[in-house]
């Protein structure tokens, strides 16, 4: 009888459980979206309002975008998911590189305060400048639009990652550091043991800032250096200037806003698994 009740009574619990989730978590974006989209479809009503309503974005975009985005006519014409794909290869390659490259300067920027006297005034400035801005500086450098995407890529956000790891490293508590020499650490140890899980919660803050930067690099620099991927999908819908590509441009940002909201999902599930 007793195990029957605290059955039900789990059950219970676990039902209202779900239910405040759904009306805490999951409800009220839904409604927010729903606001926006009657919204957006109101103000399309109105003959000076250029834009096509949600309605009329779907009609246009439904086949093939929507129900085939994997489709592939050669050369440039191609579906979305091929588009994003091809961006995410960019991103990937890009992002991989400043997060090693970014992690490692940062561990040993801040363990040094001679080095980080010197170098952060100019990494101060170099984080200032514009992603579009180093283009041109690739294009000149590597005479191909790929590797010239995957550079901008990776001076965008190599930068917080530096930042976030040095201060991590820097912010090690004292009484770390008295520990390793009383124990005699070696070198390999102490960052094994202390440093690296000290500083990972860092890291990932600059991983997850990084990723989101590399991913709105990569849509500015395709729209310039052409070819398949997500920005140059889009710049070549803005030049047909044809009202059917005006709903495959709101199409795409869409697909941009979902991908770039799971980059940093993904990130920060990682971090939740991995920072102690």
């Amino acid at each position: 009888m007793t195990a029957t009740l605290q059955g039900r009574t789990k059950k219970r619990k676990s039902s209202n459980k779900s239910t405040n989730v759904f009306f805490k978590k999951i409800l009220p974006p839904i409604v927010a979206l729903l606001i926006f989209l009657i919204i957006w479809q109101l103000l399309c009503i109105n003959p000076g309002f250029k834009l096509p309503g949600p309605i009329k974005v779907i009609q246009d975009t439904w086949n093939p975008f929507i129900i085939n985005p994997f489709f592939d006519n050669g050369e440039n014409d191609k579906g979305l998911g091929w588009q994003i794909l091809t961006s995410l290869g960019r991103v990937g390659l890009g992002f991989s590189l400043s997060a090693l490259v970014g992690i490692t300067l940062g561990i040993l920027i801040g363990a040094n305060q001679l080095v980080y006297s010197a170098v952060d005034p100019l990494f101060q400035v170099l984080r200032t400048v514009p992603p579009l801005a180093w283009l041109p500086i690739s294009l000149a450098a590597f005479q191909q639009a790929n590797p010239s995407a995957i550079f901008v890529i990776f001076i965008t956000s190599i930068w917080p990652i530096i930042i976030n790891t040095t201060v991590g490293v820097q912010q090690l508590p004292q009484d770390y550091r008295n520990v390793a020499k009383v124990l005699r650490l070696s070198g390999a140890k102490y960052f094994i043991k202390i440093l690296l899980p000290a500083t990972v919660p860092y890291i990932f803050t600059g991983l997850r800032i990084g990723i989101g930067l590399s991913w709105l690099a990569i849509v500015a620099a395709e729209m310039l250096v052409g070819g398949v991927g997500i920005g140059s999908f889009i710049w070549d819908a803005f030049n047909s200037n044809t009202e059917t590509n005006m709903s495959e441009m709101i199409l795409a940002l869409i697909y941009v806003g979902l991908v770039g909201l799971m980059l940093d999902r993904l990130v920060g599930l990682i971090a939740s698994k991995v920072v102690p």
